[in-house]
């Protein structure tokens, strides 16, 4: 969130008010509209990006997250990241002073949002850096930061973290990944991309796992299921994002998603 939405003129980010009271946490909120991707950039501050409606998509070398409304993506001071809006959406992002990060995950990754939680980050994003009684203003922020801050201390993270080929990597296979991005029902198996790369079926594998961390299948599997929560909040039907996302069937790809998720894709489009 280093960037105003184009109807504010996408200027960079003033965080000086935050920043010159010296408070542990402050933040913003801003609207972008569907399709707006806010360019890579980084803030000395550890950032916790969070969406209270449509579908955030944040990236970094660390890996990419799909990040629904009741999940958060934190990220570590200084970690470069870019966010792209399928849907149109209101982002949240709140600032944490670096001394306070260490009482956070130590690592990128996405936390859940309960509803204190939710309402503790809207109250500090929307809070007014300019109010008239700025020393009740400031107390109130500390006393709400620190509230957060101890809510989200060693959070469950949540499985919506798509591992990805660090800058550097394998090109071969940031290339594959990438295409399966662009396209997630991409039915192509392991041994015809490995032959589209003139390589052997188990030289593709070692090197898809070398990159990622996962197996191709795996990786695969968790990519289509990030990317049909899109779909799902979108209101198409599950059938149709069932056979979008590269499943054969209704079945087959709510079994899949309730496995990954926890709950089946009615519930979650019920709840967003």
């Amino acid at each position: 969130m280093g960037f105003t939405s184009p109807e504010d003129g996408g200027h960079a980010l003033d965080l000086s008010a935050g920043a010159a009271r010296g408070l542990p946490v402050f933040g913003v909120a801003l609207r972008y509209p569907a399709g707006h991707v806010v360019p890579r950039h980084e803030h000395p501050y550890g950032h916790l990006i969070y969406a209270d409606r449509g579908l955030l998509r944040v990236e970094a070398e660390s890996g990419q997250w799909l990040v629904p409304p009741t999940a958060a993506v934190w990220l570590r001071s200084g970690v470069p990241h870019q966010l792209t809006a399928p849907v149109a959406l209101q982002a949240h992002g709140l600032f944490v002073r670096e001394d306070v990060c260490a009482r956070l995950p130590a690592a990128d990754c996405v936390v859940h949002v309960s509803g204190l939680v939710r309402e503790l980050i809207m109250a500090l994003a929307r809070a007014d850096n300019k109010a008239n009684n700025k020393a009740a203003s400031s107390r109130r922020m500390r006393l709400l930061g620190a509230l957060l801050i101890d809510e989200l201390r060693a959070p469950p993270v949540l499985p919506l973290h798509l591992p990805w080929p660090r800058s550097g990597a394998d090109s071969q296979v940031r290339h594959v990944c990438q295409a399966l991005l662009d396209n997630p029902g991409d039915a192509a198996t392991a041994a015809e991309w490995a032959g589209r790369l003139a390589m052997g079926g188990k030289t593709f594998h070692r090197r898809f796992l070398q990159s990622t961390g996962m197996t191709f299948g795996k990786w695969r599997q968790q990519l289509r299921l990030m990317s049909s929560l899109t779909l799902l909040m979108q209101g198409i039907p599950i059938t149709q994002v069932a056979l979008a996302s590269g499943y054969d069937s209704h079945s087959a790809y709510t079994t899949a998603f309730s496995k990954q998720f926890g709950q089946p894709p009615s519930a979650f489009a019920a709840n967003t």
